[in-house]
């Protein structure tokens, strides 16, 4: 694990996210996250935007691709009801030695390595964790760790963005935070042909004539006002092909209103179409 001093305190760096992020289709969105985190001068510093939209829709998938498009780490920090402040910036620990360490969180390892962080369902955290990133999202780029003693000082190439579900599990953001988190970006369902390009860009291996079916299934969905998105529709497919492999079912639309209801529940069912369709 990678270690570096900051005012004679040695912190352990939690290590970049690897996965292999791509975004598919609707690159307005990618250009305005782009244009956020632009400086155009000495005197400007980057925006820390706001991504809403339902779960699945791929707010978190969008932030990331988005930072490997212009080549830096991405460390995504996933906050929870019960994320407290140390557990955002720096955390103390016990070493093999019996001495004390710190551990940088993702969000602290990427202002020092210069990544992406993504504050992964931001608004599911507390104003007091909030109050601690304050310094941080606006001209100042600091934030300071009362347990290391230290104030640490973003990169110039550090870059953040915070994910909101537009649910109602969540708790409101503090004016003084909100007025920081801006721009705010919407993702909302995809059209039809992109909402195939990304079931095709994570199901290669998937029949084509599923993929267009299921399509059909969630653009009814989202005509009717439904949450469901392109994740549940990525999980019917790889259920429905799992029960089709293992031999419980006739044909691929028996395996897929099987998938349909034990992932979304009976009234889903009502969304699929009676016929296949073609590709």
């Amino acid at each position: 694990m990678e270690t570096v001093t900051v005012s004679g305190v040695q912190l352990r760096l939690t290590p970049p996210d690897e996965l292999d992020w791509r975004w598919v289709g609707r690159g307005e969105l990618k250009r305005q996250l782009l244009a956020a985190w632009m400086v155009l001068d000495e005197a400007d510093y980057p925006l820390s935007p706001r991504l809403i939209g339902k779960p699945g829709v791929g707010k978190t998938t969008l932030a990331a691709a988005t930072a490997k498009a212009i080549g830096r780490p991405v460390y995504v920090f996933q906050a929870t009801m019960d994320t407290r402040p140390e557990d955002l910036l720096v955390q103390p620990v016990i070493a093999e030695d019996q001495r004390l360490r710190y551990v940088a969180s993702s969000l602290v390892s990427a202002m020092i390595k210069g990544g992406v962080c993504v504050l992964d369902e931001g608004n599911r955290m507390s104003e007091k964790s909030w109050a601690s990133l304050a310094p941080l999202l606006d001209r100042r780029r600091y934030v300071e760790s009362v347990i290391a003693g230290i104030k640490i000082q973003a990169h110039r190439e550090f870059r953040m963005c915070a994910t909101m579900n537009d649910d109602s599990s969540t708790f409101d953001i503090p004016e003084y935070i909100h007025s920081r988190l801006q721009p705010q970006i919407l993702i909302d369902f995809p059209e039809r042909d992109e909402e195939l390009a990304i079931l095709q860009a994570n199901l290669p291996f998937a029949d084509a004539q599923i993929l267009h079916y299921l399509t059909v299934f969630l653009q009814r969905a989202h005509e009717e006002d439904e949450p469901f998105t392109v994740r549940d529709g990525i999980n019917i497919a790889r259920y429905a092909l799992k029960l089709g492999a293992s031999g419980q079912g006739r044909d691929f639309r028996e395996t897929v209103r099987r998938a349909t209801e034990q992932i979304l529940g009976e009234d889903a069912l009502r969304y699929l179409p009676d016929r296949p369709v073609d590709p």
